[in-house]
């Protein structure tokens, strides 16, 4: 029992005082030698294997570390009881570019919920700019804790898209988006999914959708359908499309039908095949649908024409994913009354770069995240291409995004052209 009391204690003050824990074990370790060989000698002996040891690199780094953590334990437990928070124990501490990863229990009568309602307090106590709480999913015990001391995304130059020499690509693959605040990289994965980007003028929301499009561009199997208000921004990928409507809503209807007469087909085919869903070894192409300026489209002014085209998108929203039919759609307008929830909601996947206000941040991510935390208001407006992805974890993760430039465009776009030539010649496909 004593042993174990002991070890409790040592424990306990191995992971908060460290610096004392090994202050007592030098001196300890004197005390034990200096019976065998004196006490002046101990000392050298000591002080002499503390120098060794400081003289490793990989040595010196660890205490840094751990001292670091130990110091972070220490401001953990300092801050939850100046809040009166019941106990919520901190565990493994790991520094990250934005400050530092906390593992977390919360003991019988707490929660993590606590600590999350209590983040404001917290930071205040603990000298952060923000405290962030993930719960595990499969354990409402244990959590993550951030501890946001900078913004890791602030003043980074924008990193080139990794993919921007390949010379094929598949959009079967996960799709490299952007860097997030622990500097590993965030990909999608688009079938099955659609997505929603949303952001005011110049947040980078067209340079986001145009890596969509390039990866379905270099992927000849996949056919690519453009929408573009503007008629600039996604005509670089014109010769790689199968259609491409401009500012002319008729147009852009006629497009979408002849999409829905395609998924029509699609579902016929794989009815005959006794199949639910396109998969990737059924040799059956996904069509991409890109479309920049959603908020024309959807604003249009002969509430007709406008009724109609949303009908026609959310219908391939909503019925294309088991299909093989992806919408991707940009606006730079995120409110409510332009972007139907009856429409957003569909959208599996969302980005939302800089906006405006917390509830245009929420008509892209969802009614609610805002007040979470996830506001897409709070990016500075210098920080193009930092946004907000709603994706596969079901939480929003800051990011961002990969740059890639007009040139960068124009060359993938004729790699892509090329690539696609000898497919089209070869089945005697024509586009319109």
């Amino acid at each position: 029992m004593w042993l174990r009391l002991l070890g409790g204690l040592v424990g306990a003050l191995w992971r908060s005082r460290l610096e004392l824990t090994l202050v007592g074990a030098i001196v300890v370790v004197q005390r034990v030698l200096a019976g065998l060989v004196g006490a002046a000698a101990a000392w050298g002996l000591v002080l002499g294997l503390v120098a060794v040891v400081l003289a490793v690199p990989r040595a010196r780094g660890w205490l840094r570390t751990a001292l670091r953590a130990a110091r972070v334990r220490r401001k953990w437990w300092a801050a939850w009881t100046d809040c009166g928070l019941p106990r919520v124990r901190a565990g493994r501490v790991t520094s990250i570019p934005a400050g530092e990863l906390v593992r977390v229990r919360a003991s019988r009568g707490s929660s993590l919920g606590h600590v999350e309602h209590r983040a404001e307090e917290l930071a205040v106590c603990l000298q952060v700019r923000e405290v962030r709480v993930t719960r595990d999913r499969e354990n409402a015990a244990t959590g993550t804790v951030t501890l946001v001391r900078r913004d890791p995304l602030a003043g980074v130059a924008s990193v080139r898209w990794p993919q921007r020499d390949a010379a094929e690509l598949s959009l079967w693959e996960p799709i490299p988006m952007g860097v997030n605040e622990l500097g590993a990289t965030v990909s999608v994965a688009l079938p099955e999914r659609n997505v929603l980007l949303g952001g005011e003028p110049g947040a980078g929301k067209s340079a986001a959708l145009s890596l969509l499009v390039a990866t379905a561009a270099l992927d000849p199997s996949t056919r690519v359908w453009l929408l573009d208000g503007k008629l600039v921004e996604l005509s670089v990928w014109a010769p790689c499309a199968q259609r491409l409507a401009g500012p002319d809503i008729d147009e852009a209807i006629e497009l979408l039908r002849e999409l829905r007469g395609e998924m029509e087909q699609r579902y016929r085919e794989l009815l005959l095949r006794g199949q639910r869903k396109v998969a990737r070894e059924d040799g059956l192409p996904l069509n991409l649908v890109a479309c920049d300026e959603l908020a024309f489209y959807l604003g249009h002014e002969d509430r007709r024409k406008q009724k109609e085209f949303a009908e026609l998108l959310r219908d391939l929203v909503a019925r294309g994913r088991a299909a093989g039919v992806i919408v991707c759609a940009a606006t730079q307008k995120p409110a409510a009354d332009v972007v139907p929830s009856a429409l957003r909601d569909l959208f599996g996947f969302r980005l939302a770069l800089r906006c405006n206000t917390p509830q245009a941040s929420d008509t892209i991510l969802g009614q609610g995240w805002a007040s979470l935390g996830h506001d897409a208001a709070t990016i500075a407006p210098v920080q193009r291409g930092v946004g907000l992805l709603l994706a596969e974890d079901g939480l929003p993760v800051r990011m961002r995004g990969f740059h890639l430039d007009d040139a960068d465009a124009d060359e993938l776009a004729a790699r892509a052209a090329a690539l696609r030539a000898d497919v089209w010649l070869s089945n005697g496909e024509t586009r319109s």
